[in-house]
């Protein structure tokens, strides 16, 4: 599952605090291209 090396690369980046367990909750990962957020304009990142 590469989504949750990335999820948990940033959440041990995060505070370990009350801020970072709600930023943790808006991190969205898809592998990929499909997603439904084109109208965000999201970046797309090669690892």
């Amino acid at each position: 599952h590469p989504e949750r090396v990335i999820q948990l690369a940033v959440r041990r980046m995060l505070p370990k605090t009350r801020l970072g367990k709600r930023l943790i909750h808006k991190l969205k990962v898809y592998t990929g291209s499909e997603h439904p957020h084109s109208a965000q304009k999201p970046e797309t990142l090669s690892i």
